[in-house]
């Protein structure tokens, strides 16, 4: 069946830019776009279902490319010791940091988890998010990053979101290979990743390389399985030093590397010529108090795609709006609006490996779009907190 969806204005993101329509019409059949355009050029036809968006805004549904959204415990005590003049460091020492959340997590139920992180992914519903990416991370053993998949799938099944799962086993050290990395790297290499591929668990591999974590030559070992396997890869790279991680995810073609404040003018070059996105998470870059900003100019200069996500995660970005994070991108890490709001669009999707489907308003798209009842399309940047008011559109059907 048709709808149509008129009496509004576009910024369809396609190409990356606003690409705005004026007076536009969107014609939605079954879960996809069948046509967009001005309102004065729409087909004649028959359309069952018409829907006034009474003068709104109407961009793609927001997307998500970064978050660590299922996760056990809490760690704001942690946040207000930091405030106290507690070291990271000194916290960790003590069992704090990742280790109290793997601890957490290894703990509760999939029910618990579950429910904790559908509350968490209502916040980012309720912001505009219709596509979001969940790491796993937390589990660092097989039955508990299982567990921890298990939940992102469940996610997906129950709530009205399209929802992409991530491995990231290789995310820290668990203390049963305490002082043993090269033992635990093989162990996800034939025993984690094999598993829960095969269980169809896993639909991207990730990593966390840096000095506190894993070295390039271990990262690339997980790359190689992740290769053999059939899956796409994504990287945590650059976010404390330059170990030009950025420069291996593009020589493995991934998807994205992620956080990048220590990345160099060259990392940036291959990142460009193999089409690996950079995600930056200025929740992550606000909360560590980060004063090393991503060398934008060199991002832009080599025509780096560049996306924006939340990094929601319980030690660095507890954030619960996406929205907020373009406020940031534009604030801290000097983004215009329309460059934050693309890259929460179109190439967030590029990030996930969703942009032939995903991320613009274009005929053949999914559609997945917001009509927000703003003045124009930098508001969504420029507003601080608070609910907008909005129409959300998922595969073609408005949800609450």
């Amino acid at each position: 069946m048709k709808t149509l969806w008129q009496n509004c204005h576009a910024a369809t993101m396609a190409q990356g830019v606003y690409s705005i329509i004026e007076d536009a019409a969107i014609v939605t059949q079954d879960e996809h776009i069948h046509w967009i355009g001005p309102r004065a050029q729409l087909p004649t036809g028959d359309y069952p279902a018409v829907h006034d968006l009474k003068g709104a805004w109407v961009t793609p549904g927001l997307i998500d490319c970064h978050t660590h959204t299922v996760f056990g415990g809490n760690r704001s005590g942690e946040f207000e010791q930091r405030l106290q003049g507690v070291s990271y460091a000194e916290i960790a020492a003590a069992g704090g940091g990742i280790a109290s959340t793997v601890r957490a997590t290894r703990a509760a139920s999939e029910d618990e988890l579950f429910t904790s992180a559908a509350r968490r992914l209502k916040s980012l519903m309720r912001d505009g998010v219709t596509t979001v990416e969940i790491k796993s991370g937390y589990g660092l053993d097989l039955a508990n990053e299982r567990k921890m998949l298990r939940v992102i799938r469940r996610l997906g099944a129950e709530l009205p979101v399209s929802v992409r799962s991530t491995c990231l086993a290789a995310h820290a050290l668990p203390p049963e290979y305490a002082e043993r990395a090269d033992d635990y790297i093989e162990h996800i290499c034939t025993e984690m990743l094999p598993a829960l591929a095969a269980e169809g668990l896993v639909d991207a591999v990730d990593a966390f390389c840096e000095y506190l974590a894993f070295s390039p030559a271990q990262v690339e070992r997980v790359f190689v399985t992740a290769q053999r396997l059939g899956l796409p890869v994504k990287l945590h790279a650059e976010q404390l030093s330059s170990l030009h991680g950025s420069s291996l995810a593009a020589r493995y073609q991934a998807l994205s590397a992620d956080h990048l404040e220590f990345m160099t003018e060259d990392d940036a070059k291959a990142m460009a010529e193999s089409g690996t996105v950079a995600v930056l998470l200025p929740g992550a870059f606000y909360f560590l108090r980060e004063t090393q900003l991503p060398p934008m100019d060199a991002l832009r200069k080599h025509g780096v795609k560049i996306a924006v996500a939340s990094d929601l995660n319980p030690g660095t970005s507890p954030a619960l709006s996406l929205r907020l994070m373009l406020n940031m991108a534009c604030t801290c890490l000097r983004l215009t609006p329309e460059e934050a709001l693309a890259g929460a669009t179109i190439h967030a999707a590029q990030a996930l490996g969703m942009a032939q489907t995903h991320g613009s308003l274009e005929a053949g798209k999914v559609a997945d779009f917001v009509a927000w009842h703003i003045d124009r399309p930098a508001d969504l940047a420029y507003w601080l907190g608070g609910e907008l008011e909005k129409r959300v559109v998922r595969h073609g059907v408005e949800i609450d």
